[in-house]
């Protein structure tokens, strides 16, 4: 009996892809753990299997990416930033009025130590930005200022205020965490005193100054009530800004930059929009957070597709769901059955589509996968996915006539 080589090397390629996968995932700046998965890339290009060597390819990619962005290859910076050090025993700012403390202080030791999951332009864009810092004192001797304040904005959940806490890690500073809503006070002229209090605390210390819903202060210049506070709040905040500028880093963070006053963005040197996650981001994001669930290639491939759209915070919570069904069900689990039940569950996150998808039965479910680009899949996963042979997968497919015409991997 003759075997199909071929035949039996597409069967296990998801299985290949796995194993590379995970093996990156776990080391990303290991060269000889690199070097290994291009060798194999390299072997699928030379034998002309290109669908293979794509896949490959976009995981070497992705893994460039994350190291450059991983903790071990920032150098902390060496600058000696101008002020004192902050200690649990520093006396915070608080509200005159109310005795409310204005700030809140987190510590090198309770940040963040791993990268946030983004598309590989934005860690690369964020890696340029923590190495600049990094090389604070080269830039000085060229008499180039650094990039001294960063506004991060996108919908919530994208990774805003994680990110901002995992750059803090990387340059070793304690954090000085204010929400401006919370500077906020119905006190005439108490809201820009609130405003110099806390600039005057970030000043004197050696800190990052976190300040998170940036756009309160933008939102309540609608009041025509209080256009002449508003006005005078906003100039206190500019200010301040303004006198930061050769003391520290500033980073600011909003879910509504469309409300925000041009001169306000021209405070920043740096403005980072976080977008939601493409597929391939949503394919790490889904793989960290199912963890510790064994899940193969396929299966992260319907999770992301179900995910389309969604933020990195919103894929957590599917995972979430899907490991408390497995630790429920126990050997009793079914993958497939799950994601159906996320339908249900989180019917407000998962697109209206692919909801609806869910809730046909095998067969037509199938046709709605195999003909999605985006997932790209064979005929052989999806028989892996519904645990059923090849052969029922093609009965299934031609009994609904979804004939699919040859097109490219990307």
């Amino acid at each position: 009996m003759q075997i199909n080589r071929r035949s039996v090397q597409d069967s296990r390629f998801s299985i290949i892809r796995s194993l590379c996968r995970a093996a990156l995932a776990s080391a990303p700046q290991n060269e000889a753990v690199t070097q290994q998965v291009r060798r194999l890339h390299d072997s699928y290009v030379s034998e002309g299997v290109k669908r293979e060597a794509d896949a490959l390819r976009q995981l070497l990619e992705q893994n460039e990416s994350q190291s450059a962005f991983a903790p071990s290859r920032l150098v902390r910076s060496r600058q000696p930033m101008p002020g004192e050090s902050l200690t649990p025993n520093t006396p915070l700012p608080v509200d005159r009025e109310t005795s409310t403390r204005l700030v809140d202080v987190l510590y090198p030791e309770q940040l963040p130590k791993s990268a946030p999951l983004f598309d590989a332009d934005i860690q690369m864009g964020v890696a340029a930005l923590i190495n600049e810092w990094a090389h604070w004192d080269s830039l000085k001797s060229m008499e180039i200022q650094p990039t001294h304040s960063c506004l991060i904005y996108g919908a919530p959940g994208t990774g805003k205020t994680k990110l901002a806490l995992w750059m803090a890690t990387q340059l070793g500073l304690p954090v000085v965490l204010a929400r401006l809503d919370g500077l906020v006070s119905s006190f005439l002229g108490t809201t820009s005193r609130n405003i110099g209090a806390l600039f005057q605390f970030a000043n004197r210390y050696r800190c990052v100054l976190l300040l998170d819903e940036f756009d309160a202060l933008a939102k309540v210049r609608d009041d025509p009530q209080e256009v002449g506070e508003i006005k005078r709040v906003v100039n206190s905040l500019l200010q301040s800004l303004d006198s930061r500028r050769e003391l520290g880093i500033t980073i600011g963070i909003t879910n509504h930059d469309q409300l925000l006053d041009a001169a306000v963005w021209r405070r920043f040197d740096i403005q980072l929009g976080l977008p939601r996650p493409r597929f391939e981001t949503r394919l790490q994001i889904a793989y960290y957070y199912l963890q510790p669930l064994a899940v193969n290639d396929v299966q992260l491939k319907l999770v992301a597709w179900l995910a389309e759209g969604l933020s990195g915070a919103e894929i957590e919570a599917l995972a979430r769901s899907i490991k408390k069904s497995a630790a429920i069900e126990g050997e009793s689990f079914e993958f497939l059955e799950s994601m159906r039940q996320l339908g249900t569950l989180h019917g407000g996150r998962i697109p209206a589509d692919r909801r609806e998808a869910l809730r046909q039965d095998n067969s037509d479910l199938a046709a709605v996968l195999y003909e999605d680009e985006s997932l790209d899949f064979e005929q052989k996963e999806l028989a892996q996915l519904f645990d059923r042979d090849p052969g029922t997968i093609s009965r299934w497919l031609k009994d609904r006539h979804t004939p699919r015409a040859p097109r490219g991997h990307n």
